[in-house]
């Protein structure tokens, strides 16, 4: 279907039966929709979709979609549609005040992480996933959505705190990004009433106005014509639907509605150029929109010609991307796709990130040259063909897992469907369609969509970089004159294809040693001959996935004199391809194979981490056992590569960032500026060796017997055995004893305090550390996550509910095993200058309750709860487990400790949560770190 991008800086139903999908002309057939999705509509026009999902089991996704968004509002109710939306947060007619988010706490569900809402210029979603396992509890979740359709109870003194957490998060978007925005708006979006309601709206209403406007504003287009009910998940869908309709139904619509304006952006024709600089944007950014109507999928034939969009864009990022493989890249980044833009608008966008401001000029000339190439001569029958095996086989996956796709997509697509009239056909019948009519999109077919594409009618160029470089930037006069000229010589493009085998030969293969069950774990472990173990989870949570990860130890830290080509040495050695085939060759060889696998060399551990399903397990086994014996060494790619790193951190430099600072001072504090962890600058690039990277990277993957390779996913493990022999049992081997040299970098004890002065805007961090030493353990780990989590609930009450402080307040916790234990807990928020002490003070009291009175039990229902809940899903994922087995092995705990969870649980009490807030949060070992800005 229809892909997304916006490369601005923001941000009657009846029951539906397919019908087939006959030989008659597409054009003139309705897509059919999804007939497993019911759908219906309420006598007073709530439209309602229900779909039954058990993916994740016992759970469901919960939506309330408005179509009212920031566009709808007047002149004095700008950042009210945002500011409603967190208003239904506290306080509706069955959930006064707080009492929503600590009901569903208790439950589980986390505020933020799960429930959550979000504003736009034309709608309005709430979000909420609710467990159904347990009596009353989806009705219940129903009812939230109708409370918050129609029961917000917008008491004054609740808006009145809610204020200053709105001030907050419009204050958290402030600066050079926000300028430069406000700047270029109305120029990329014609004057229209977007460019004057962007959704967090202006400070000024949010300070003064009155409650009557926010409420106003609810009754007008809080309204059930513009609302629709989603529900995906695990349960009774008659159930649901009866639900539904009795709670709903009640609701009232207003006995004169107000015409729901439909804002256009205009198109006029022109090209409009935006040059944009601010004193800290540290970047050189170029941006070519050309925009179009917006193309609707009501037919098959749309759908049909969405085949040729989607593979149009296929083969322009791949050439886009082959232009950054080279020894002098045109650009750091650059990009050239078709999608939606705003309102009723496409848009086909290309971008590029320059080296620099004198580079601007090469970056968009680039980027028309490329516009102009296939343009001109279109794209080669080879790249639609493989453009077409990636697309089939993207949708052939999508085909496999419609049994096993989380309902929260599924969602997405009726929300898509209710709000941008986008169709939902069902897996099958979209996989059918496909297999029907992808042959037939012909390549001139393709190729007439660049003529539609890029014109020389309603365009608009954005160029944004640094204010120093203002003088070096190209003038309007400069891209106007580029726009007319660029392309004029371009050559067609060629195809660099290799077509040839992966490995030059037949691995020797080896044999099982050892076989041992781990029953309990459903996990099989076995030892190849050349020592290399491999620890084996068959599942059935995904149909067509295989996860692969490989882990050994030792990595760059036994390189301590050459730490910068050890960052680089994986990535370069990657870059470069791997046996006869280069990057851009690798790719078009692997086209219609899901078949990812790609080295690592980081600080303590080397490895591999891939995935692939069932078909492709043996292309991707050869990809790994490439990787191993045949590593490729590519110059002038890593020329290139290497030119983009510095540049990229010349312009970091010369541009220093209020967040670069922070983060930097940050952490040379937390690592007592221990040089081993400095950031990396431009002059650390020079120190980058081509042959040395090749020489570590060789010397870490030379010896397989030490690594240890998780495989989990849809497999049988008789039957994957004689190729794990083979590609795994067949890799090098020297039988080393190897292992890292840990660093024992850890935050210095006693009692430190930094304020750095930077940044126009009146915004500030905080970031307060507390650490030490530790004993790592299952039972003081849980002791652990549980005070981060009481701690955080605790945080966001006083902080952001009570103070009106803060939008959010994060709270972390990290626990080390090697070299010896050792803690950290840290918590961040930003806020105004002015409420800094304040806010600390007050973060302070909170810990120091634990310390005295332990957590509140109902803090502690709601960790457990929320854990128990999570476990519960990550446990029916391939990914958990993959991560899981491998972070186990690799740090010596027992791969049994999952089973100890409940029994974990159990030990947080009150009085486990006060021991541990005084035996972690220590005054002796305290750091604050605060941004102020510029004095």
């Amino acid at each position: 279907m229809k892909k997304a991008f916006i490369a601005i800086c923001f941000a009657g139903l009846g029951i539906c039966f397919a019908t087939p999908l006959s030989a008659q002309n597409l054009s003139t057939q309705k897509v059919p929709l999804d007939p497993d999705v019911k759908t219906g509509r309420l006598k007073n026009g709530i439209t309602y979709y229900i779909k039954k999902n058990a993916e994740p089991k016992n759970r469901a996704e919960l939506r309330l979609a408005v179509k009212a968004g920031s566009v709808l509002e007047n002149d004095n109710q700008q950042g009210l549609a945002h500011f409603m939306e967190h208003m239904n947060f506290n306080g509706t007619t069955n959930f006064p005040k707080n009492e929503l988010v600590n009901f569903l706490q208790k439950i589980g569900v986390r505020f933020g992480a799960d429930l959550n809402a979000y504003t736009g210029f034309d709608e309005t979603v709430y979000m909420l996933p609710i467990p159904t396992d347990s009596a009353g509890l989806l009705d219940k979740g129903i009812q939230v959505l109708e409370d918050w359709a129609h029961g917000a109870l917008l008491d004054p003194s609740e808006i009145d705190k809610e204020r200053g957490v709105v001030l907050e998060e419009s204050r958290m978007g402030r600066g050079a990004q926000q300028r430069m925005r406000d700047k270029f708006l109305k120029v990329i979006l014609n004057n229209s009433r977007y460019a004057e309601r962007l959704p967090i709206g202006k400070d000024s209403i949010l300070k003064s106005f009155k409650p009557e406007t926010i409420a106003s504003f609810y009754r007008d287009w809080y309204r059930p014509d513009l609302m629709a009910v989603i529900a995906v998940g695990d349960f009774d869908v008659a159930k649901v639907e009866a639900t539904i309709i009795q709670k709903f139904s009640s609701i009232k619509p207003p006995a004169s509605p107000k015409k729901r304006t439909k804002y256009d952006i205009p198109l006029d024709g022109s090209t409009q150029v935006a040059i944009v600089t601010d004193p800290e944007y540290p970047q050189n950014l170029i941006q070519l929109i050309y925009k179009q109507p917006n193309s609707k999928e009501k037919t098959l034939q749309d759908v049909r010609n969405n085949f040729a969009q989607e593979l149009y864009n296929s083969m322009m990022g791949q050439r886009m991307q082959e232009l950054t493989q080279k020894a002098n890249p045109p650009f750091l980044y650059g990009g050239s796709e078709y999608g939606d833009f705003l309102g009723n608008l496409d848009s086909y966008t290309s971008v590029a990130l320059a080296k620099d401001a004198g580079s601007m000029k090469t970056a968009l000339t680039a980027l028309l040259e490329e516009n102009a190439r296939v343009q001109k001569f279109g794209f080669t029958q080879p790249e639609l063909d493989r453009a077409k095996k990636d697309f089939f086989n993207a949708i052939e996956q999508y085909y496999k897992e419609r049994d096993k796709t989380k309902s929260g997509n599924h969602v997405q697509e009726y929300l898509n469907h209710f709000l941008h009239d986008k169709p939902y056909m069902g897996a099958t019948a979209y996989f059918e369609f496909v297999k029907k009519h992808l042959d037939g999109v012909t390549l001139a077919e393709i190729n007439a969509l660049a003529k539609k594409y890029i014109t020389d009618k309603n365009r608009a160029v954005v160029v944004m970089g640094p204010e120093k470089s203002k003088d070096t930037l190209p003038t309007e006069a400069d891209i106007r004159k580029l726009l007319a000229e660029a392309g004029k010589d371009v050559i067609a493009y060629v195809d660099d294809v290799v077509d040839t085998p992966l490995l030059p030969s037949e691995p020797k293969a080896g044999k099982v040693t050892s076989e041992k069950k781990l029953e309990k774990l459903g996990t099989t472990e076995l030892i190849l001959s050349n020592g290399v173990k491999v620890l084996l989870k068959p599942t059935d949570f995904k149909n067509d996935e295989i996860l692969i990860k490989a882990t050994a130890k030792g990595g760059y830290s036994l390189f301590p004199d050459e730490r910068e080509t050890g960052i680089f040495a994986s990535y370069l050695i990657q870059s470069g391809g791997v046996g006869p085939y280069n990057q851009t060759q690798l790719q078009k060889f692997l086209a219609g194979k899901t078949a990812n696998a790609g080295p690592y060399v980081s600080e303590l551990t080397e490895g591999i981490g891939g995935n692939t399903n069932p078909k492709d397990l043996e292309t991707t086994l050869q990809l790994i056992y490439a990787y191993f014996t045949e590593p490729r060494k590519d110059a002038d790619v890593v020329t290139g590569i290497l030119a983009n790193q510095k540049a990229y951190l010349e312009n970091m430099q010369k541009t220093l960032t209020p967040e670069k600072v922070y983060s930097d001072s940050l952490n040379g504090v937390l690592t007592s500026y221990n040089p081993m962890r400095k950031p990396l600058k431009p002059e650390s690039v020079d120190k980058v060796s081509l042959d040395r990277a090749v020489a570590i990277y060789k010397d870490r993957f030379s010896d397989a017997s030490d690594f240890v390779f998780t495989i989990v996913g849809a497999f049988k493990i008789e039957d994957i055995k004689p190729l794990l022999e083979k590609y795994l049992g067949g890799l090098p081997s020297t039988d080393r004893d190897d292992t890292f040299k840990h660093p024992s970098i850890f935050p210095p004890k006693g009692r430190i305090e930094k304020t750095i002065y930077k940044g126009l805007e009146p915004k500030s961090r905080v970031t307060l550390v507390s650490s030490g030493e530790y004993d790592y353990n299952p039972e003081n780990n849980i002791q652990i996550e549980a005070l981060q989590e009481v701690l955080q609930i605790k945080l966001i009450e006083s902080l952001r509910e009570e103070e009106s402080g803060v939008y959010g307040v994060g709270v972390s916790e990290s626990t080390d095993k090697f070299p010896t234990g050792h803690y950290r807990f840290s918590v961040g928020f930003g806020c105004a200058p002015e409420n800094v002490d304040k806010l600390v003070k007050r973060t302070q009291e909170e810990v120091t309750k634990i310390k005295q009175n332990g957590a509140d039990p109902k803090d502690i229902e709601k960790f457990v709860a929320e854990t128990q809940r999570k476990t519960e899903t990550a446990l029916k994922t391939n990914n958990f487990w993959l991560d899981y087995l491998d972070d186990n092995t690799f740090l010596g705990d027992d791969l049994d400790e999952v089973f100890l969870q409940e029994k974990l649980l159990k030990s947080v009490t009150v009085e486990s949560t006060k021991a541990a807030a005084q035996k972690y949060f220590k005054d002796e070992n305290y750091i604050k770190v605060v941004l102020m800005p510029e004095k």
